[in-house]
Formats: structure tokens, sequence, C-alpha cells
């Protein structure tokens, strides 16, 4: 426990927006990563993630979002049929947020799943680690 939680009394949680995070996590899987149109992707990224923003994925960071809009559009074209969808609920901790995925096929299987953990910083993502559990096919 850090000296200024000890001294409340109370965790260190408290007064964060929890369900902004989950929103933010539940929304970046579609609308960024799961979108083909490049208007509504750009639009989602500035919705939802600061300008410095910085991604932490298995090929390199990228940083801002039109690094971010890069990569997630470069991606998203190499397999335009795939879905992400949700592996549970977003669990929030502090200013921060993790969420299982699996991507594939629409009713598929997942070719791959993942996790993504990302920090908040006013109300908007500030870093994305992407953790992937098996590489793309």
């Amino acid at each position: 426990m850090t000296q200024d939680a000890s001294k409340t009394g109370g965790p260190l949680s408290v007064g964060v927006d929890v369900s902004r995070i989950e929103t933010l996590l539940n929304h970046n899987l579609p609308e960024v990563f799961g979108e083909g149109d490049p208007a509504r992707r750009r639009r989602a990224i500035q919705e939802l993630y600061t300008e410095d923003c910085v991604l932490y994925a298995p090929p390199g960071t990228f940083v801002g979002h039109d690094a971010l809009d890069k990569f997630a559009g470069d991606l998203r074209a190499t397999h335009p049929h795939f879905v992400y969808a949700p592996h549970g609920s977003p669990q929030v901790l502090h200013n921060s947020g993790r969420l299982a995925w699996g991507s594939g096929p629409n009713g598929e299987k997942p070719a791959y799943t993942g996790v993504d953990f990302i920090i908040v910083r006013e109300g908007k993502i500030a870093a994305l680690y992407v953790y992937l559990d098996s590489p793309p096919a």
C-alpha cells in the first residue's frame, strides 16, 4: 500500500470512472481494429484515444493517431472478414483496464486470441498493450 493510500484508508480506485474505462475497451475492438471504413475508424480513434497515444503490439511501438490508424487499417486489410469479439467482461483497476478477445470469421472459432491492456488518461486511452495468446495464421 502506498503512503497516500494508507493515510486515506480507501482504495486507490476511488473516483475512477469505471464505466468509461469499460466503454473504451468495448468500443476499441469493433470501432478501431474491426472497422473497415477508414473515416469511421479515424473518428473512433479521435474519440477513444489521446493525441499522443502509444500502441505496443508484437510488430512494434506506434505513437499518435496517424500511426495507430495506419496500423489498424493495415491489420484490417489482412483479414477484412474477421470480427473481434470480447471474451468476458472488461476488468478495471485504477486508471487501467483489460479485455480478453478473439478474432476470426463471424460465428466461427477465433483464429487468434489476445488481451488488450489499456492505460487511461483524462477519459481516453493513452496506451494500449496488445498481448497475443496465439499468433495470427
